[in-house]
């Protein structure tokens, strides 16, 4: 990013903060974390080093350097190539509301996108059997891929649909949630499963991870209005790239 682009951008929101008691290096931190949640700093753009940033708004090394810390604590901010610092693509993800990966990605500003494992119909696992209340002879369509934003690799997805509401895998291009839709049978709630895993040696090819990385896997079943079971989901995501935010009430 220029570095004129980016002196203007968050010296605007520097100017919009409220002043008052925020030391100097978290009003720094929240005016950069603002420029990236609304999406005006991009997922993996380049900020100018910490001297640069020093200087333009008449910072102390020390302010520059404490605020960026802050944000690649939480995800917002990676360090490469020595003091190189790019906005991170970590994706939030309410537990709160039913949406799917490709409008979670939207939302972040990227573009989803996946590459195709395998896609089949067959008879269903008995995990599947289970989870989707169906017989054993019963058929289902089994679709497994790597989802991706912007071309980078995020989860692996397993999803198993009853031919009923899905006769054919062809029928989904980069969403599973538009084609049900297209033929009536969006989800409508879901219970969802959270849990942790380290990646297998398959899990680390797909996702550019080392064997062994945490992973946080989700299995979801979801339901149309009337209760009948549309889908059961098992995703794998990174760890390191997925946040999933609560919000809680008393």
């Amino acid at each position: 990013m220029a570095t004129d682009v980016f002196v203007e951008l968050i010296g605007k929101e520097l100017a919009d903060a409220a002043p008052g008691s925020p030391p100097l290096y978290k009003r720094l931190k929240a005016a950069i974390e603002a420029a990236i949640r609304s999406n005006a700093l991009k997922a993996g753009a380049v900020l100018p080093g910490e001297r640069v940033i020093a200087d333009a708004f008449s910072l102390s090394r020390v302010t520059v350097r404490k605020a960026l810390a802050l944000l690649e604590e939480e995800g917002l901010l990676n360090r490469r190539h020595g003091f190189r610092t790019e906005v991170g693509s970590r994706v939030e993800k309410s537990l709160s509301t039913l949406t799917s990966f490709s409008e979670d990605i939207r939302a972040r500003g990227l573009t989803p996108g996946c590459v195709w494992l395998s896609r089949q119909i067959s008879r269903p696992s008995p995990a599947e059997m289970m989870a989707l209340g169906v017989a054993g002879n019963a058929s289902v369509v089994r679709m497994k891929r790597v989802r991706t934003a912007d071309s980078v690799p995020i989860a692996v997805e397993i999803s198993a649909v009853p031919v009923r509401f899905l006769p054919s895998p062809d029928l989904v291009g980069d969403s599973l949630y538009e084609a049900l839709e297209a033929r009536g049978f969006l989800p409508q709630r879901a219970i969802q499963r959270m849990r942790s895993r380290a990646a297998s040696e398959e899990d680390a090819q797909h996702l550019n991870c080392p064997p062994g990385a945490p992973l946080l896997m989700t299995e979801r079943r979801c339901f149309l209005a009337d209760g009948q079971i549309v889908e059961y989901c098992e995703t794998r995501y990174k760890g390191d790239v997925y946040d999933f935010v609560f919000e809680l009430q008393r």
